[in-house]
């Protein structure tokens, strides 16, 4: 654990009603439910001082609680994962949030220390996110979010579209947006209360709630392997995630 004057936790929102694949946070994963690969991941990340879930089935709170997690129940009318992570930390002491998405098993613990950091060196940044480097036969695939960045990587876009077009696509680089999030609580807590964005409805994308309202997120290159950042949306996904852990033994 790295030691900060500011209180850094994480939350993994675990929704149970995910509607292309119900209950996914609780499917088998070799052997172990997928919300318990993504707890003990988190778990090694040197920044944080605390780590929750936000669930809101009683199903995925009794699970939690099994393997040793701390559960907190929230109310399963919102509209986005940052939204039930809002009601979470409302009245548990910290500083800064992380938003650690409870479908990526695989998550590098390095990458919330990656995301981390630039709150903790500079108080002006209320949001970051990672990005990272992605395969052209990625790019059409609607499911891998992409962002582009300015020149001091704060994000311009986000979409689900390939950004930028390749008009001319000499040096083209395509990056895909993992959502792993890094707030400051009073920033989270105020946008929670804002309504969804035109954008924000358009792309099913809660982070351009924030870009709307013109604040800044900071996206941080990570250093971590491409992995890392794969989402579980459905159960052929799972079965792909099941087969790169034999095949690294992780």
């Amino acid at each position: 654990m790295t030691t900060t004057d500011k209180r850094v936790i994480g939350v993994i929102p675990a929704r149970y009603g995910s509607t292309r694949f119900p209950g996914k946070v609780l499917a088998e994963l070799a052997g172990k439910p997928m919300i318990q690969w993504v707890h003990e991941r988190a778990k090694q990340a040197k920044i944080l001082q605390e780590l929750f879930v936000a669930v809101d089935d009683a199903r995925v709170q009794s699970c939690v609680e099994e393997f040793g997690g701390k559960a907190v129940m929230t109310g399963g009318q919102h509209r986005s994962g940052t939204d039930r992570i809002a009601e979470a930390v409302g009245n548990l002491p910290a500083d800064i949030v992380v938003n650690i998405q409870g479908d990526q098993p695989l998550l590098d613990p390095n990458m919330i220390d990656e995301a981390v950091a630039p709150l903790l060196r500079n108080p002006d940044i209320p949001m970051s996110t990672i990005k990272m480097e992605i395969n052209q036969e990625e790019y059409p695939d609607p499911s891998v979010v992409k962002v582009v960045v300015d020149e001091q990587n704060f994000a311009l876009y986000f979409s689900r579209s390939l950004i930028p077009y390749p008009r001319n696509d000499e040096n083209l680089k395509v990056f895909e947006h993992v959502g792993l999030y890094v707030y400051r609580k009073d920033f989270l807590l105020k946008m929670s209360h804002w309504p969804q964005g035109y954008l924000e409805k358009i792309e099913s994308l809660e982070q351009l709630r924030v870009l709307e309202k013109g604040y800044k997120i900071l996206v941080v290159e990570t250093k971590s392997k491409r992995a890392a950042g794969v989402s579980v949306d459905t159960p052929e996904d799972l079965a792909k995630v099941a087969e790169l852990i034999r095949e690294t033994g992780e």
